[in-house]
């Protein structure tokens, strides 16, 4: 049983590290649209993005949330990286620091995954009610601006639920994976006490 948890510890640690890789690069390309379709196309014209096309205003508002998405995706890689820096995912015997770093892990991860699927919610509804797709079709077309950067599509807003899922696995994982290693070391104690042998299977 032991060999079993201690292969699984060092899956979820390197699932861990992927995970916030990911949230990183998430953040990374949320705006790419929302840039390439309201901004880059319309910031060389004099009126504003509120006159240019209703809603485009989107893009102005995302910008803070954006930022510290970023921020706080480096954050849960530097925490992801902890569980490797503590020996979590090599160690037989978890000590205080494997405990402290599990913990942080999956706080961290629990609240990014609710944070962000919360935000990015609410602008995906913003972005489907305010922007208006005709008005910008025609604003495009006669600046010769390529049309072919236009698109209406929410992959970026509706990924976000493989993002965040996976965030809140990772951390029931964590969870589930430590109370295991808890019970095996209780087992364990329990047999040398008795004077038996440690199972090692």
């Amino acid at each position: 049983m032991y060999k079993r948890q201690m292969k699984l510890q060092r899956i979820l640690c390197i699932l861990c590290v992927a995970t916030s890789a990911l949230v990183f690069v998430y953040a990374l390309g949320i705006m790419t649209d929302l840039y390439d379709m309201l901004f880059n196309q319309l910031k060389n014209y004099p009126e504003s993005l509120d006159e240019s096309v209703t809603g485009a205003r989107i893009y102005a508002d995302m910008q803070p949330f954006n930022h510290l998405l970023l921020r706080l995706s480096i954050g849960l890689l530097l925490l992801a990286l902890t569980l490797l820096l503590t020996n979590t995912h090599l160690r037989r015997r978890y000590y205080i620091s494997n405990y402290i770093s599990i913990g942080l892990n999956v706080i961290a991860n629990v609240a990014m995954a609710v944070w962000a699927h919360l935000e990015i919610a609410a602008f995906k509804v913003q972005y489907l009610t305010t922007v208006d797709f005709e008005q910008l079709r025609v604003e495009l077309r006669p600046r010769g601006n390529q049309t072919s950067l236009y698109t209406d599509s929410t992959f970026w807003f509706d990924i976000h639920y493989l993002v965040c899922g996976l965030c809140l696995a990772v951390a029931v994982l964590l969870i589930l994976n430590t109370i295991w290693k808890i019970r095996l070391e209780k087992q364990e104690r329990t047999l040398l006490d008795d004077g038996g042998k440690a199972v090692q299977k």
